[in-house]
């Protein structure tokens, strides 16, 4: 290597050192900021501060009942700092949950009938359950119509929780529990909206009409910069506050309308371009442009649910937490709360309304439907969930505030809330540890490497002796494959050093894709010097697979293509791409890579940092002494 290359590389390596350092601290600071247990302990410590106050004189309601007046013109809104929080920062809540709707709807296991309906029964069941429970426990006394205050489940006190008392080796029933929250969620909205709205000024319900079918025709026309959606959410928000429909459901509507689809690799391709053009000049213009290819991107829907969830995790349901759990805990008030029949209500909806309707509405499904059956979802661990889901707080919070007007009876419903969430809490760790000792799960499918490598019958790149191993179970006609080519060449320093050693499987969808890798595997049989090359000239073809352009592909790398077709036409390598094949058949859902690093399966982001982030990380593990640093 010339001086200048050396140079150059020690450069480059200098840069990728730097921008580490900075992914690895920001990286630090968003699993922070989106770790679903700090989310629940801030939300469990707000409710302990707000009982605290609540019970060291009367500054507690004084201060949340301060007025709090924002007049331009002729538009007012007079709030207390209460209604504030449960109107209007509560809006900024339901507008994550609506995103979480739209992407699940559009993009998630919830657009696949098969895999919606073993959810959609345990929410189903969890919504009418607990509300007959509720209302028999009630009968006809007053308090009888806050039944919507035990039919929703907190989604981040129970993922929270889930995270610190769920089994470990069941990544399925968190997804289920996302799935059935949704359901859920939209099963609270719906009630909120028809059950306890005020008598409706239909003036304003046509402004909000209005309001929604420009946001609607803005997405549809691709506006994607977030100040004019965000100018139309506050007309919007304004109409529906004033229609008498409880203010927080404008959130959810407009975050419906929210752009949501899978990346493009068009997209991705500009931003790309611009990051070239400011490369080669760098000035405040191109910069700019370089933003806003970024921005342009990635989909408003998914934009926003990755910014959002810091401030609502942190700061809007925390302030909800201190609005409305201070419950004054006098002796005579508790002795008055266990003899009311509204704690108890409140109580037996939650803990258990929600685990009967859970499991008997999950239950049903896996009897009727073996097919919805899925590895590490049986019925034991729903039934820890079912347990879980009585959590119910912000959303049964809010309401016992709306449904209920006389103050004592709203205090023994906040109480009973705040009882339900941490006896379910209970309940559910007690299940969740039994049935981990009587019928312990299995570890996931799919989750270590089902058969060790062996480098001289493979397609390898780097050192034979290298001491840590990735294996890529790669679909060749996958569009989206340079991608992850790209990536892994990022490793190349690590390669050079002997540290790392590449091996490619293959993985199929169909006859392009199996074509390309018996294609691969007959220029490495034959001993072509240019494999990689033409490995990369087909990952460049983007999904464009076909036998001519395989041979095109062959001839630009050196590839003798004549060769090539007639170890192809001999079958002989047919045996191995189907052994690769059947190795990773059903981990995922479309032609997605699976990659194992040292054995065990990595599911993270396919970038270079993160796989250079791995191989260090088993590194130090293996410096540390550890005997199997990949578990």
């Amino acid at each position: 290597m010339s001086t200048p290359d050396v140079r150059a590389a020690s450069d480059q390596g200098h840069i990728r050192d730097v921008v580490d350092s900075y992914l690895r601290r920001r990286g630090r600071l968003l699993e922070l900021q989106t770790n679903e247990t700090y989310a629940a302990i801030a939300l469990a410590v707000a409710t302990i501060v707000a009982l605290i106050w609540a019970n060291v004189g009367d500054s507690y309601h004084h201060f949340w009942q301060t007025s709090a007046a924002i007049t331009v013109g002729p538009f007012a809104v007079d709030l207390t700092l209460h209604e504030w929080v449960d109107e209007g920062l509560m809006a900024v809540f339901f507008f994550m949950v609506g995103l979480d709707v739209r992407r699940e709807l559009t993009l998630g296991e919830l657009r696949l009938p098969g895999r919606a309906l073993l959810p959609t029964a345990a929410a189903v069941g969890g919504l009418v359950v607990p509300a007959l429970i509720y209302l028999a426990i009630m009968g006809g006394s007053d308090g009888a119509h806050a039944w919507g205050s035990v039919i929703s489940t907190d989604t981040a006190f129970a993922l929270g929780m889930l995270a610190l008392v769920g089994p470990k080796r069941a990544p399925r029933l968190r997804l289920f529990l996302l799935a059935f929250a949704v359901i859920d969620d939209i099963g609270a909205l719906a009630v909120i909206a028809i059950f306890y709205s005020e008598s409706l000024n239909f003036g304003a319900l046509a402004v909000a009409a209005v309001g929604l079918i420009l946001v609607w025709l803005m997405a549809r026309r691709g506006v994607w910069r977030v100040p004019p959606y965000l100018v139309l959410a506050v007309v919007i928000w304004y109409a529906v506050y004033r229609s008498g429909v409880h203010a927080t459901l404008a959130g959810v509507l407009i975050a419906l309308l929210m752009p949501v689809y899978n990346v493009r690799s068009e997209d991705v391709d500009a931003a790309g371009e611009f990051a070239a053009l400011y490369r080669q000049a760098p000035a405040p213009g191109s910069a700019r442009m370089l933003r806003e290819s970024l921005n342009y991107s990635m989909p408003l829907n998914q934009r926003l649910a990755f910014l959002l969830p810091p401030y609502v995790n942190f700061l809007v349901v925390p302030l909800f937490a201190l609005a409305n759990a201070g419950v004054a805990l006098g002796a005579e008030t508790i002795g008055a709360a266990i003899s009311s029949r509204i704690l108890w209500a409140v109580i037996g909806g939650l803990v258990i309304g929600k685990l009967i309707g859970v499991v008997l509405g999950a239950g049903l499904v896996l009897w009727f439907v073996p097919a919805s059956r899925m590895p590490g979802l049986d019925l034991p661990r729903i039934v820890g969930l079912g347990a879980l889901s009585g959590m119910g707080f912000t959303i049964s919070l809010l309401v016992a505030n709306i449904a209920l007007e006389d103050e004592t009876l709203r205090d023994q419903a906040r109480l009973g809330v705040l009882l339900a969430s941490l006896l379910a809490l209970v309940l559910a760790a007690l299940v969740f540890q039994v049935t981990d000792r009587l019928c312990p799960l299995p570890e996931p499918t799919g989750m270590r490497l089902c058969r060790p490598p062996a480098p001289e019958h493979e397609l390898t790149f780097g050192s034979m002796d290298a001491p840590h191993v990735l294996i890529n179970y790669a679909d060749m006609d996958d569009e989206d494959r340079w991608r992850l080519t790209e990536a892994l060449y990022g490793l190349q320093p690590l390669i050079d050093s002997g540290e790392v050693l590449l091996i490619l499987r293959h993985k199929l969808s169909g006859p392009g894709s199996l074509l390309a890798a018996l294609a691969l595997e007959a220029a490495s049989g034959n001993d072509e010097p240019g494999l990689w090359a033409f490995h990369d000239a087909l990952a460049g073809l983007r999904g464009g697979i076909t036998s001519h352009s395989i041979t095109r592909a062959a001839r630009d790398a050196g590839v003798d293509a004549h060769a090539m077709w007639e170890r192809i036409d001999s079958g002989v390598d047919e045996a191995k791409v189907l052994a690769d094949a059947s190795d990773v058949e059903g981990l995922t859902d479309d032609a997605s890579p699976v990659v194992y690093i040292d054995g065990r399966r990595f599911e993270h982001l396919l970038n270079r940092w993160t796989f250079s982030e791995e191989i260090n990380r088993l590194q130090r593990a293996a410096a540390a002494g550890g005997e199997n640093p990949g578990d």
